[in-house]
C-alpha cells in the first residue's frame, strides 16, 4: 500500500500577501500539498504557485486541475517545466478538460472550448507533448467518467476520483473497480486519490449552492465525499478505504484545513 498524502485546495486570496500567508499556513499545519484551481478567482494559478513555492520549504504545489482548453500545449509545457525545475521537483501538474462553465473564459483567451470528446482527445495530445521530457512534473488527472478513467489508466501518475456529491460507498467501489481493471499492469504505479467536499455535518451555504445538496444530507446518507468530524472515526474510514480501494491521496478545500489536519495526524498515528 502507498503511504497517505494529504492536500489542500487553496481558497481565493485577494492579494499576494494573503496568498503566501495561506501557503505558509498549509505547510505549518503539516499538509503535503497545496493545490490551485484554474483560475484562482481571476488569477493565473502558475503565477500564484510560484509565489507559494518561494515562501515554503517542503510543500508540494500543484494545480487542481488545470483546464487544458485554456492553453496551448507548448506554452503549458514551458510553464510546467519551469515550475518543476525551479522548485526542485515540488510541482505536480493536475490536468483536466475544463468544467462546463469554463467555456466563456476559454473563448476570452481566443481559444475553442470544444465538445467533451474533443477536449479529451486534445488533452491526450497535450499529455503526449508533456511526456516528451523525461524529467517532467508528476501528472495528476481527475475524473470519474469512462473516457477520463480510460485516459488516466494509460497516462496518469495520480488519479483523483471526482465523484458526484451523493456517491455512496457501493457506487464508489464500482468506479474504483472499473478503473483498476482498465489500469491492469499499470495499477501498482498509479497513486489513487479522492477530493472531499466537507468534514462533519454542519451546513455550508457555499457547498449547497454548488452541489444542490447541503452537507448534513450528505453526511446522513454516508456519502464518500464527507468525512465524520471525529478524527478517530474519520481516520478509520480513510484507512479502510486505502485497504479496500487503494486510495491514499486525499484533498479538501481550504475551509476545512484545521479539522482535516487533525484527521491527517490521526491517520499518521495509526500507521498511515
Amino acid at each position: 500500500m502507498k503511504p497517505f498524502r494529504f492536500g489542500i485546495v487553496a481558497g481565493y486570496s485577494p492579494d499576494l500577501t494573503s496568498w503566501t500567508a495561506q501557503a505558509e499556513r498549509v505547510e505549518k499545519l503539516g499538509f503535503d500539498t497545496l493545490l490551485a484551481t484554474d483560475p484562482v478567482g481571476t488569477a493565473d494559478p502558475f503565477v500564484l504557485l510560484g509565489a507559494a513555492a518561494a515562501v515554503t520549504l517542503d510543500l508540494t504545489i500543484g494545480t487542481f486541475v488545470l483546464a487544458d482548453p485554456f492553453r496551448d500545449a507548448r506554452a503549458l509545457g514551458w510553464q510546467a517545466q519551469t515550475l518543476h525545475q525551479q522548485t526542485g521537483g515540488r510541482f505536480e501538474l493536475g490536468l483536466g478538460v475544463g468544467r462546463p462553465g469554463a467555456k466563456a473564459h476559454t473563448e476570452s483567451l481566443g481559444r475553442e472550448f470544444g465538445e467533451p470528446g474533443e477536449r479529451i482527445t486534445r488533452m491526450a495530445e497535450t499529455i503526449a507533448h508533456l511526456k516528451r521530457s523525461i524529467d517532467r512534473p508528476r501528472l495528476v488527472l481527475a475524473g470519474g467518467g469512462p473516457k477520463m478513467l480510460a485516459l488516466a489508466a494509460q497516462e496518469a501518475d495520480t488519479l483523483t476520483f471526482t465523484w458526484m456529491p451523493k456517491t455512496t460507498e457501493a457506487e464508489a467501489e464500482s468506479i474504483v473497480d472499473r478503473f483498476r481493471k482498465l489500469a491492469d499492469e499499470r495499477l501498482p504505479d498509479i497513486e489513487l486519490g479522492l477530493n472531499l467536499m466537507a468534514v462533519g455535518d454542519e451546513p455550508s451555504p457555499g457547498i449547497a449552492r454548488w452541489a444542490g445538496v447541503d452537507v448534513p444530507e450528505l453526511a446522513a446518507a454516508g456519502a464518500v465525499t464527507v468525512l465524520p468530524a471525529d478524527p478517530g472515526q474519520a481516520a478509520e474510514r480513510l484507512l479502510r478505504w486505502r485497504e479496500r480501494w487503494g486510495i491514499s491521496y486525499v484533498t479538501i478545500n481550504s475551509g476545512y484545513a484545521e479539522p482535516f489536519a487533525a484527521i491527517a495526524e490521526e491517520v499518521r498515528l495509526a500507521g498511515g
